[in-house]
């Protein structure tokens, strides 16, 4: 897929206050590009730059090879899809659909047309004589879809689509716009705060903090080679671990003590030597527990730990494990029980199992991202 739309060097300012400073990027023709990041960290404002809704104060934006940057809204080959719909109350769905179309002086029987293809669409070929309250939350979004999509932008802008409805029609939702997409084939750029969504239906994903990039790559990327804490915390859960390379063992292992932890090996996602200070992010889900000591070897660390806590949440159970000063979030997926297998519980002496190559040293490091996993344990 080709480079097709393109920010380059932008920068939006309120003030003194950076809402977006310097970022450049390119989304691939076709592909579903999220923008993921916490509430104010500048993706809804990139979204709305790329709308005409607002101007850059430095850069360009542009698609297909177009500078689009000084166009008006209309005039660029753009759509919006907002969390609160925005649908015309008094109008039916086939009429709110067809809409634009209107706007656009376009003859009768094409926009009959057109929105009969829209409603096929959006499976609501039987509700196109309905008004917006007398359909549900996940229906009127699919209007609004059908609404963006009848133009046919070369961009569709879904700016936190889903976010005003319940879990299990977010979920139900994100596999009918994966599937929507696969239908009309056009690019996606997906603005939301959530993280499973985001990494559910994007072909890849910009990770945003303060107002710029601070990592883009496919989801599975993100999530397993984050490149700082602020994206091993935001991406799911993770353990912080702080210490030392001690000792390089081979080409890809090294020794290191690790603050209130003790020694564990490392695997060398990149190049370090000893007495250099390090940082590694364990996810919850790479631990395993046992109850005995496991055999040495060279890839596999083994530390002796106390159970604090343990949450039953159906699918896992989630224990709290403390280990000299620190407390280690683990993840245990169910699969079958074992009648005469009794699982950890409070208070039980277990070990923590993992593979030196199932964590991931951080290049960057900022305290504030370690999460409450990763907080020492009280004493």
């Amino acid at each position: 897929m080709s480079e097709f739309l393109v920010f380059d060097r932008v920068t939006k300012r309120y003030g003194d206050f950076y809402a977006v400073r310097d970022v450049s990027f390119e989304v691939r023709q076709g592909e579903i590009f999220a923008l993921l990041g916490p509430s104010g960290c500048g993706k809804t404002t990139l979204l709305r730059m790329l709308a005409g809704f607002i101007q850059p104060d430095e850069g360009r934006i542009l698609v297909d090879g177009q500078d689009v940057t000084a166009l008006p809204p209309d005039k660029r080959p753009v759509n919006t899809v907002f969390q609160s719909y925005a649908l015309f109350p008094h109008l039916t769905i086939r009429d709110n659909i067809g809409f634009g179309l209107k706007m656009a002086k376009r003859p009768k029987d094409e926009i009959a047309r057109e929105v009969d293809k829209m409603l096929d669409l959006v499976d609501l070929s039987d509700h196109g004589d309905k008004k917006p309250d007398q359909i549900s939350g996940g229906q009127k979004q699919r209007v609004a879809i059908a609404r963006a999509l009848v133009n046919k932008p070369r961009v569709l802008l879904l700016d936190e689509p889903l976010a005003a409805l319940d879990l299990k029609l977010r979920q139900r939702l994100l596999v009918e716009l994966d599937e929507i997409h696969d239908e009309v084939g056009i690019t996606f750029l997906y603005v939301t705060h959530d993280q499973t969504e985001a990494m559910a239906i994007s072909d890849r994903i910009g990770v945003m903090h303060r107002g710029e990039i601070a990592q883009i790559g496919k989801p599975a990327e993100i999530y397993e080679s984050p490149v700082n804490s602020f994206v091993a915390a935001f991406i799911g859960d993770t353990n912080f671990l702080k210490g030392r390379v001690t000792q390089t063992l081979s080409a890809e292992y090294s020794l290191a003590a690790i603050d209130g932890v003790g020694d564990i090996r490392l695997y060398n996602d990149r190049d370090v030597k000893p007495g250099e200070e390090i940082h590694l992010s364990l996810r919850p889900e790479k631990l395993r527990l046992q109850a005995t000591r496991p055999e040495s070897g060279e890839v596999l660390n083994a530390i002796e730990g106390v159970v604090e806590d343990v949450i039953y949440l159906g699918a896992l159970t989630r224990y709290w494990v403390r280990t000299g000063t620190q407390r280690l979030a683990i993840e245990q997926q169910h699969r079958r029980f074992v009648l005469d297998e009794k699982p950890p519980t409070w208070g039980d002496t277990v070990w923590i199992c993992w593979r030196a190559d199932d964590g991931y040293l951080l290049r960057d490091f900022a305290p504030e991202h370690v999460s409450l996993l990763s907080l020492p344990a009280a004493e």
